[in-house]
């Protein structure tokens, strides 16, 4: 193939700054190589073979860039797990992950240590100081800086988030040929919007911001085909709107990943605060996660220009891209099905529904094929033919843009209505006084269920009757009174993600805990 993949880049160009990580510090794509080689011999010599795993507790960075790159050259499956889970919720993933090795970051320790008491101890490692777990340093100590030998394509192994039950790992049959061949064959993603390759590979002088944690799939397949393009990785440690900003100045981002809570509270920074940096870098600023409200994307146009593009898709593969000019002629669109990809919209029968009628979404994706680990019956349920679903709601115009509507769990029934809390929270969301708001059905006897929004007011705002009546006041004309919230709660923080997902059960189900579930 070509002279992609960041294992070809780092020899051709070892003195190529291949990442920074949140406290500054530069990292040479020689001494990633380096290491990352050091780590396949460590792991190598505790008897990892072809096909197998481990798993990984860490904080953005290169620590798990490191064990991202061994992994993905030595044949291996690899986990990121979410250090935002409790301990018996890590080890359900360490144990049904069949890791064989499970490294742990002190900040993590609390939670760690127990979710690795199933893990031999001597393939526990610990990065920094954590109890019962080997120095990191004991793995690659005296292990060769060297290119193992038979190289093969490893890949990482996401856990879905677990929304309704368990999380389960999304597994691909690996390919058995050579990494740089595999990383070439992935930025396959990123071409879709048009990037081009970083300067090791012979383009311009590149990065590529990460904002959220690498734990998401999707952070780790931009962030990874990026290095593989030969684009600095420029890691963040926790979100902070105003520093997104000296960041894409100070290292002259060109490409991202985001969600629209991040857009949102971009756009609250005060205009001197704006007007101070220079994002002008910023070439593709890719969103996704959650449907954007139309006037919080087109803000975002007129600041950062044409740079803001769309998609949406899922761990298990396939989906959707909206540059800049469809999403102009399609406003509130998500794009339209990519080359390799199909979108099909039906019923609850399972039968295809015209045009602009909402149903399930269902996709595939040409020559992927996945399974949900060690849950065939998982597997087999969200699947229709050879499409598979992952419970959302939207519909397709005549010309194929698909437009979301809500997740099918999230879908309020109201008096035999189907309404959609997603068009409501955009609304609500742009009203200046709210910061964020999630809608959801709560029991009522007569309807069924009867509309509650929860919202987070906007800093220096009092909560209280005063700002519902100016809240519901602002939807008049705007949206249908049937789908007006029926009353409106207030939280100080509303629990989200860092990657922006709503945790929207934490919330609604306090309502439903007298009854048989929530809906």
């Amino acid at each position: 193939m070509g002279s992609l993949g960041f294992w070809r880049l780092a020899q051709a160009d070892p003195e190529w700054v291949a990442a920074v990580d949140p406290d500054g510090t530069k990292y040479s794509a020689g001494d990633l190589l380096a290491r990352s080689n050091r780590v396949v011999h460590g792991l190598r010599a505790l008897g990892l073979k072809n096909g197998d795993g481990f798993s990984a507790l860490v904080p953005n960075g290169v620590d798990g860039l490191v064990l991202y790159l061994a992994a993905l050259q030595a044949g291996w499956y690899y986990t990121p797990i979410n250090w935002h889970l409790a301990g018996p919720e890590i080890g359900y993933i360490v144990a049904d992950s069949d890791a064989k090795a499970f490294f742990v970051h002190e900040r993590y320790a609390a939670e760690g240590v127990p979710a690795g008491a199933e893990i031999e101890a001597h393939r526990r490692f610990a990065i920094g100081n954590v109890e019962g777990f080997r120095p990191y340093e004991e793995l690659v100590e005296g292990q060769p800086d060297t290119a193992p030998d038979e190289r093969t394509n490893g890949a990482t192994m996401h856990y879905t988030s677990g929304t309704t039950g368990r999380p389960k790992g999304v597994k691909r049959a690996l390919m058995g040929i050579d990494p740089d061949d595999s990383a070439e064959l992935m930025t396959f993603l990123l071409t879709l919007f048009g990037i081009t390759p970083g300067r090791p590979a012979g383009g311009e002088q590149q990065a590529h911001l990460i904002t959220s944690p690498n734990y998401h799939t999707a952070v780790t397949q931009f962030g990874g085909t990026a290095l593989h393009m030969g684009h600095t990785l420029v890691y963040t440690d926790r979100w902070d709107a105003e520093d997104t900003l000296r960041m894409i100045q100070e290292h002259g981002v060109s490409n991202t990943h985001m969600v629209p809570t991040h857009f949102k509270r971009l756009l609250a920074l005060p205009d001197d605060v704006k007007s101070r940096y220079d994002v002008s870098s910023m070439k593709w600023a890719i969103h996704a996660a959650a449907p954007c409200p139309v006037p919080i994307k087109q803000q975002m146009l007129e600041w950062w220009g044409d740079c803001i593009w769309e998609y949406y898709a899922a761990t298990e593969g396939g989906g959707t891209i909206a540059s800049p000019a469809d999403w102009r002629d399609h406003p509130g669109t998500v794009g339209n099905a990519w080359p390799i990809s199909e979108i099909l919209i039906v019923d609850d029968d399972g039968e295809p529904v015209p045009a602009g009628t909402n149903g399930t979404i269902y996709m595939k994706m040409a020559g992927v094929e996945f399974e949900y680990k060690g849950d065939k019956e998982k597997t087999e349920k969200n699947r229709l033919k050879d499409f598979f679903t992952v419970g959302d709601i939207g519909y397709l115009t005549d010309d194929g843009f698909l437009f979301l509507s809500d997740r099918k769990s999230d879908m309020i029934i109201s008096g035999g209505a189907n309404i959609y809390p997603a068009e409501i929270e955009n609304e609500i969301t742009m009203h200046p006084k709210v910061a964020d708001v999630a809608v959801f059905g709560i029991p009522d006897d007569e309807w069924g269920e009867q509309i509650k929004a929860v919202v987070e007011p906007a800093e220096g705002t009092a909560p209280g009757d005063e700002l519902t009546a100016d809240i519901l006041k602002s939807l008049e004309g705007r949206l249908a009174k049937m789908k007006w919230p029926k009353s409106i709660d207030y939280i100080e923080t509303m629990p989200r993600e860092p990657n922006g997902k709503l945790l929207k059960r934490k919330l609604r189900d306090p309502y439903w805990k007298d009854r048989d579930s929530a809906i």
